[in-house]
Protein backbone atom coordinates (compact mmCIF):
# COMPACT_ATOMS: atom_id res chain seq x y z
CA UNK A 1 0.00 0.00 0.00
CA UNK A 2 1.27 3.46 -0.98
CA UNK A 3 -0.17 6.78 0.16
CA UNK A 4 0.31 10.01 -1.76
CA UNK A 5 -0.89 13.20 -0.08
CA UNK A 6 -1.13 16.29 -2.25
CA UNK A 7 -1.03 19.79 -0.79
CA UNK A 8 -1.63 22.81 -2.98
CA UNK A 9 0.27 25.92 -1.88
CA UNK A 10 -1.71 28.39 0.20
CA UNK A 11 -3.21 31.60 -1.15
CA UNK A 12 -0.62 33.96 -2.51
CA UNK A 13 -0.81 37.70 -3.00
CA UNK A 14 -1.00 39.60 -6.25
CA UNK A 15 -0.79 43.05 -4.68
CA UNK A 16 2.99 42.92 -4.09
CA UNK A 17 4.61 43.27 -7.50
CA UNK A 18 7.36 40.74 -8.12
CA UNK A 19 9.42 40.15 -11.21
CA UNK A 20 8.47 36.48 -11.51
CA UNK A 21 5.41 34.40 -10.65
CA UNK A 22 7.82 32.00 -8.94
CA UNK A 23 8.55 34.69 -6.30
CA UNK A 24 4.97 35.43 -5.21
CA UNK A 25 4.55 35.24 -1.43
CA UNK A 26 1.55 34.18 0.65
CA UNK A 27 -1.02 36.72 1.73
CA UNK A 28 -2.51 36.85 5.24
CA UNK A 29 -5.38 34.51 4.35
CA UNK A 30 -2.93 32.03 2.84
CA UNK A 31 -0.84 32.02 6.00
CA UNK A 32 -3.94 31.30 8.11
CA UNK A 33 -5.07 28.56 5.70
CA UNK A 34 -1.68 26.84 5.80
CA UNK A 35 -1.68 26.95 9.59
CA UNK A 36 -5.16 25.39 9.68
CA UNK A 37 -3.98 22.55 7.43
CA UNK A 38 -0.93 22.09 9.66
CA UNK A 39 -3.22 21.79 12.67
CA UNK A 40 -5.36 19.28 10.77
CA UNK A 41 -2.29 17.17 9.98
CA UNK A 42 -1.26 17.24 13.64
CA UNK A 43 -4.79 16.50 14.93
CA UNK A 44 -5.13 13.50 12.60
CA UNK A 45 -1.63 12.14 13.19
CA UNK A 46 -0.73 12.08 9.50
CA UNK A 47 2.87 11.07 8.93
CA UNK A 48 5.11 11.07 5.88
CA UNK A 49 8.28 9.20 4.95
CA UNK A 50 9.18 11.71 2.25
CA UNK A 51 8.21 15.27 1.32
CA UNK A 52 8.62 16.44 -2.26
CA UNK A 53 8.03 20.16 -2.87
CA UNK A 54 8.28 22.91 -5.43
CA UNK A 55 10.87 25.53 -4.46
CA UNK A 56 8.52 28.41 -5.42
CA UNK A 57 8.31 31.03 -2.67
CA UNK A 58 4.60 30.40 -2.02
CA UNK A 59 5.26 26.67 -1.51
CA UNK A 60 8.22 27.29 0.81
CA UNK A 61 6.09 29.70 2.85
CA UNK A 62 3.16 27.24 2.86
CA UNK A 63 5.41 24.56 4.33
CA UNK A 64 6.73 27.04 6.91
CA UNK A 65 3.21 27.93 8.05
CA UNK A 66 2.03 24.30 8.02
CA UNK A 67 5.10 23.49 10.15
CA UNK A 68 4.14 26.15 12.70
CA UNK A 69 1.29 23.82 13.75
CA UNK A 70 2.62 20.44 12.61
CA UNK A 71 6.15 19.19 13.08
CA UNK A 72 7.07 18.00 9.58
CA UNK A 73 8.81 14.65 10.16
CA UNK A 74 11.28 15.00 7.28
CA UNK A 75 12.89 17.91 5.47
CA UNK A 76 11.42 18.58 2.03
CA UNK A 77 13.26 17.51 -1.09
CA UNK A 78 13.00 20.64 -3.25
CA UNK A 79 12.21 19.72 -6.85
CA UNK A 80 12.10 22.50 -9.47
CA UNK A 81 10.17 20.28 -11.91
CA UNK A 82 7.09 20.48 -9.64
CA UNK A 83 6.71 24.20 -10.37
CA UNK A 84 3.69 24.38 -12.71
CA UNK A 85 4.14 20.69 -13.60
CA UNK A 86 1.60 18.66 -15.50
CA UNK A 87 0.00 15.61 -13.94
CA UNK A 88 2.19 13.41 -16.15
CA UNK A 89 5.36 15.07 -14.83
CA UNK A 90 4.16 14.64 -11.25
CA UNK A 91 3.50 10.93 -11.89
CA UNK A 92 7.02 10.55 -13.27
CA UNK A 93 8.53 12.24 -10.21
CA UNK A 94 6.60 10.10 -7.73
CA UNK A 95 7.11 6.91 -9.75
CA UNK A 96 10.86 7.41 -9.35
CA UNK A 97 10.74 7.34 -5.56
CA UNK A 98 12.29 4.37 -3.74
CA UNK A 99 9.81 1.65 -2.86
CA UNK A 100 10.92 1.81 0.76
CA UNK A 101 8.98 5.08 0.97
CA UNK A 102 5.35 4.37 1.83
CA UNK A 103 3.80 7.78 2.56
CA UNK A 104 4.65 10.84 0.46
CA UNK A 105 3.60 14.47 0.80
CA UNK A 106 3.78 16.34 -2.51
CA UNK A 107 3.44 20.13 -2.22
CA UNK A 108 2.88 22.03 -5.44
CA UNK A 109 0.59 23.91 -7.78
CA UNK A 110 -2.54 23.72 -9.84
CA UNK A 111 -3.64 22.70 -12.37
CA UNK A 112 -1.19 19.79 -12.03
CA UNK A 113 -2.36 18.60 -8.61
CA UNK A 114 -6.05 18.69 -9.50
CA UNK A 115 -5.38 16.97 -12.82
CA UNK A 116 -3.34 14.31 -11.01
CA UNK A 117 -6.26 13.44 -8.72
CA UNK A 118 -8.70 13.31 -11.63
CA UNK A 119 -6.29 11.19 -13.67
CA UNK A 120 -5.56 8.64 -10.92
CA UNK A 121 -9.00 8.31 -9.27
CA UNK A 122 -11.42 6.60 -11.67
CA UNK A 123 -14.42 8.69 -12.70
CA UNK A 124 -16.60 5.59 -12.71
CA UNK A 125 -16.15 5.02 -8.97
CA UNK A 126 -19.40 3.86 -7.33
CA UNK A 127 -21.35 7.10 -6.77
CA UNK A 128 -22.42 6.00 -3.28
CA UNK A 129 -18.85 5.94 -1.93
CA UNK A 130 -16.91 8.66 -0.14
CA UNK A 131 -14.26 8.37 -2.82
CA UNK A 132 -16.75 9.36 -5.55
CA UNK A 133 -18.10 12.26 -3.48
CA UNK A 134 -14.58 13.54 -2.77
CA UNK A 135 -13.60 13.20 -6.44
CA UNK A 136 -16.60 15.32 -7.41
CA UNK A 137 -15.47 18.01 -4.97
CA UNK A 138 -11.96 18.00 -6.46
CA UNK A 139 -13.46 18.17 -9.95
CA UNK A 140 -15.36 21.32 -8.96
CA UNK A 141 -12.28 22.98 -7.50
CA UNK A 142 -8.99 22.16 -5.74
CA UNK A 143 -8.57 25.44 -3.80
CA UNK A 144 -5.37 26.83 -2.38
CA UNK A 145 -4.03 25.08 0.75
CA UNK A 146 -6.25 22.06 0.10
CA UNK A 147 -5.10 18.55 0.95
CA UNK A 148 -5.96 15.37 -0.97
CA UNK A 149 -4.93 11.87 0.10
CA UNK A 150 -4.73 9.05 -2.43
CA UNK A 151 -4.08 5.41 -1.62
CA UNK A 152 -2.75 2.83 -4.05
CA UNK A 153 -2.90 -0.93 -3.65
CA UNK A 154 0.64 -1.50 -4.93
CA UNK A 155 4.10 -2.16 -3.54
CA UNK A 156 6.07 -0.02 -6.02
CA UNK A 157 5.63 3.66 -6.86
CA UNK A 158 6.37 2.78 -10.49
CA UNK A 159 3.02 0.94 -10.54
CA UNK A 160 1.10 3.98 -9.29
CA UNK A 161 -0.02 5.15 -12.75
CA UNK A 162 -1.45 1.77 -13.67
CA UNK A 163 -3.23 1.20 -10.34
CA UNK A 164 -6.50 3.02 -9.65
CA UNK A 165 -6.24 5.30 -6.64
CA UNK A 166 -8.75 5.64 -3.84
CA UNK A 167 -9.30 9.22 -2.74
CA UNK A 168 -9.58 8.88 1.04
CA UNK A 169 -9.40 12.53 2.10
CA UNK A 170 -10.01 15.98 0.63
CA UNK A 171 -9.76 18.85 3.08
CA UNK A 172 -10.01 22.54 2.25
CA UNK A 173 -9.11 25.36 4.65
CA UNK A 174 -12.75 26.52 4.57
CA UNK A 175 -13.78 23.08 5.89
CA UNK A 176 -11.73 23.86 9.00
CA UNK A 177 -12.48 27.58 9.28
CA UNK A 178 -15.41 29.00 7.26
CA UNK A 179 -13.80 32.46 7.21
CA UNK A 180 -11.11 31.07 4.87
CA UNK A 181 -13.30 30.78 1.81
CA UNK A 182 -14.55 30.44 -0.73
CA UNK A 183 -13.88 33.23 -3.12
CA UNK A 184 -13.37 33.48 -6.86
CA UNK A 185 -9.57 33.57 -6.71
CA UNK A 186 -8.85 30.31 -4.87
Amino acid sequence: MKTLTLLRHAKSGWDDPVARDFDRALNARGKRGAEQIGQYLADHGLMFDHVLASPAVRVVETIDHVSSRYDLPVAPAWERRIYLASAATLIDLVAGLPDSVGRVLLVGHNPGLEDLVLMLVPADTDAATDCARLREEVEIKFPTASLAELQFDCAAWADMGSTPATLTRFVRPRDLDPTLGPDDTD
